[in-house]
């Protein structure tokens, strides 16, 4: 999806992920989620939600179809907003996947599970491929990485939900202030219009 620039590169991040309906009508998955009004409105209770489900499914899942498809399908239990959920799951991708696997290893043997961060290390610098990655994953080091993926998903999840809120609100109240002035001002010129007195008609020559 392209649209204007903005000055936030986030929002702007945002926007070039964020999915539209046609686009999820060509899944069989998420197609009946299209129809779904309340799924596409953006309130002060529907993006925080929606930017928590992208966060929590984008780190915990870590599978870019899995990822679309599951985030889109949790908005429906938790009223989240689709379009952002799904471009937040854009947020975990090739490049911040290591990186977020590294963070959940670190967490994972800060509980007391096992996992060898320094073999992580070297497969980034060797640029391991796909296969090496999933090996990996199914080793020994399993358990603490998804008990920490578990952790880090919740927890940028409530993060998210807090800062989304923070930053829409504003952008919710700034919109109704313009509508509400909006209304006024028309309320004013129609008011103005009905109190004037019409002009007299020119006298008409004998």
């Amino acid at each position: 999806m392209t649209g204007p620039k903005s000055k936030s590169f986030l929002a702007d991040l945002i926007r070039r992920n964020m999915p539209t309906r046609e686009q999820l009508e060509d899944s069989r998955w998420t197609r009946h989620l299209a129809a779904r009004q309340e799924l596409w409105r953006f309130t002060r209770r529907s993006v925080p939600r929606g930017t928590a489900v992208g966060l929590l499914v984008g780190i915990f899942a870590l599978i870019p179809g899995v990822q679309i498809v599951g985030a889109a399908l949790m908005c429906v239990p938790a009223r989240g907003n689709i379009p952002i959920a799904v471009a937040m799951t854009f947020l975990s991708n090739p490049l911040t996947t290591p990186l977020i696997l590294i963070f959940s290893a670190a967490i994972g043997n800060f509980l007391g599970f096992h996992a060898d961060t320094a073999t992580v290390y070297a497969m980034m610098d060797r640029g391991a491929s796909l296969g090496e990655w999933t090996r990996w994953f199914f080793s020994d080091a399993a358990p603490a990485v998804l008990v920490g993926l578990a952790v880090f998903s919740v927890v940028a999840a409530s993060l998210g939900y807090v800062l989304a809120t923070w930053v829409w609100r504003p952008v919710v109240a700034r919109r109704r202030k313009r509508r509400l002035t909006a209304a006024l001002a028309r309320r004013h010129e129609e008011t103005l219009a009905k109190s004037t007195p019409n002009a007299p008609a020119p006298d008409c020559p004998a």
